[in-house]
């Protein structure tokens, strides 16, 4: 029997900063958990499995410049 898998958060990324490889590669470095991998290609993609394993360290939003990464907490405090 597996446990049912809870997602507490989304995370947007702009596209202009999922297609700059660069970026791209330093948000798949900073992430501890692995949120954000790159295609062949270079261009970002969310690894939608292991959102459920955020920290909120923020580490993502500030490698990227301001306001074009933002993490989305599904819930209320």
């Amino acid at each position: 029997m597996s446990a049912p898998v809870a997602v507490f958060i989304n995370v947007e990324v702009d596209d202009a900063v999922a297609r700059d490889a660069e970026l791209a590669k330093k948000l798949e470095e900073v992430c501890p958990v692995d949120i954000f991998a790159t295609d062949s290609d270079g261009t970002l993609e969310i690894v939608e499995q292991n959102l459920d394993e955020c920290i909120l360290c923020n580490q993502c939003v500030e490698a990227a410049p301001e306001g074009t990464v933002r993490v989305i907490k599904l819930y209320e405090t």
